[in-house]
């Protein structure tokens, strides 16, 4: 059963359920109200009809005669009974006689007044004495109200309820379609978008704020994120083919080349040396791709160990040192803190050395071995290094694309890289649950801040 149709058949018996004990309850309030009121009628007139029947002032009689005749309205099927109680007389007698209810007979004698039902008749009655002798005085109706008004008022709730019924019915019908509509709209728009046509959006009326509004800007949310990661599945596997195919291509080339005629051994020493250094650069280039592929796993178990940042910076420049003697790294110790402690992480030794060797080996190489500035600082929460350079910059409109694999800014033509060490760079501080800052000026420079969160004692 789809939701659209349970919906509006759970609305409509909720609906036509409360309708129903609604008119129970005022068909229920109203019959029960028509009898004690009755019972009331009865119980004035029983006390009228003792009186004139009963007192021995035959004037005050007359005048009480005419007062019920011209104020009291006669009911239907209305009777009095003066029933004189003899000794002799049985309450099984009386009620044969005068046609009542034993019970009410019964009641009536023992408790002095009662009031009983018989059908659509109903019988007040109370004892009275008169001159040592006693007397029961009892009067029947029939409750014209239950007979006619309240059987109107039946038919007029049950003609009522079902009317509502429909209405409710309807409204429950349309009420579900109306809701579940702009739902329905969303789904048949979401199917016609693909991968051929993924930068489609869903129209969606921001005018309003409600959860239907909500739900159409959260599937154009998640269709920007999509979009952007097509689009970076594309450029990397663009930039991927190419820096693959460019060794794959001089390798080939090489060896076509070489096998052309036969060389002399120079000849193939230096071919040999040429496939070989492509070789490696292409080994290079996969084992980047694979590293920065772990990196990237965040199920992937790596071992962390309680270390300090300020010996890992020392080890990146000894590190740096052998691989560019003529780099300019300073260290600048004017902000470490005075508490140790606050120096203190958990993180992986090896994947930080290679973190911090990428970037200060690209401070170095686009400042042209420029003067590179490290700074090791702590917060309550954070160790900070903030590595600045004073090289070539990265231009504003390529800072977005930093951290897409293999992208290199526009004005790094001149020199050597893959693209690869910043993005690996960042996997490995987010796998320490750091974060990565880079703030750049073309011509001016660039400040690299990486943040790592400290160890907790």
């Amino acid at each position: 059963m789809k939701t659209q149709t349970k919906l509006a058949i759970i609305l409509g018996l909720i609906s036509i359920v409360l309708v129903i004990l609604f008119g129970a309850t005022i068909y229920y309030s109203l019959n029960k109200f028509s009898y004690l009121d009755f019972y009331k009628r009865l119980q004035a007139r029983v006390s009228i009809a003792a009186q004139y029947n009963l007192s021995v002032d035959d004037l005050n009689n007359t005048h009480l005669i005419a007062l019920r005749t011209k104020h009291l309205e006669k009911l239907e099927k209305e009777q009095e009974y003066i029933i004189e109680l003899l000794p002799q007389t049985t309450l099984n007698t009386i009620a044969d006689t005068y046609k009542l209810p034993l019970d009410f007979i019964e009641t009536l004698t023992k408790n002095g007044n009662a009031e009983s039902k018989k059908g659509n008749i109903l019988y007040a009655g109370a004892k009275h004495q008169k001159l040592n002798k006693q007397y029961l005085v009892i009067v029947s109706a029939e409750n014209y109200y239950v007979s006619h008004h309240l059987s109107f008022v039946r038919n007029i709730l049950i003609a009522g309820i079902s009317m509502v019924i429909l209405i409710v019915a309807a409204f429950s019908v349309y009420f579900s379609k109306s809701i579940f509509y702009p739902i329905k709209n969303i789904t048949d728009k979401v199917k016609q978008i693909s991968t051929q046509n993924i930068h489609l959006r869903l129209e969606s009326n921001y005018a309003t704020s409600n959860e239907i509004s909500e739900l159409t800007n959260t599937f154009n949310g998640l269709l920007d994120r999509v979009e952007t990661a097509f689009e970076t599945q594309k450029n990397f596997i663009s930039n991927a083919s190419h820096e693959l195919g460019t060794p794959l291509t001089a390798i080939i080339g090489e060896a076509d080349v070489t096998l052309l005629k036969e060389r002399n051994p120079g000849e193939y020493i230096k071919a040999i040396q040429n496939i070989l250094q492509q070789a490696d650069r292409l080994n290079e280039i996969t084992q980047s791709l694979l590293f920065l592929a772990q990196t990237g796993y965040k199920g992937q178990a790596i071992t962390f160990e309680r270390i300090r940042m300020d010996e890992i910076i020392w080890e990146t420049k000894t590190i740096i040192d052998r691989l560019n003697p003529n780099n300019k790294i300073m260290v600048d110790l004017s902000l470490l803190p005075e508490d140790p402690t606050k120096l203190k992480l958990a993180g992986n030794k090896q994947l930080l050395n290679l973190a911090f060797a990428n970037i200060l080996n690209n401070a170095c190489k686009y400042s042209n071995n420029k003067p590179v500035t490290v700074q090791i600082a702590s917060s309550n929460t954070y160790v900070i290094v903030s590595i600045q350079d004073n090289g070539i910059g990265i231009p504003k409109t390529d800072i977005p694309f930093i951290y897409d694999p293999f992208f290199r800014a526009s004005n790094t033509t001149l020199f050597e890289g893959y693209g690869i060490g910043l993005p690996l760079t960042r996997n490995i501080i987010h796998l320490h649950k750091g974060q990565v800052l880079v703030s750049s000026v073309q011509n001016e420079g660039t400040t690299v801040q990486i943040k790592i969160p400290v160890m907790v004692v």
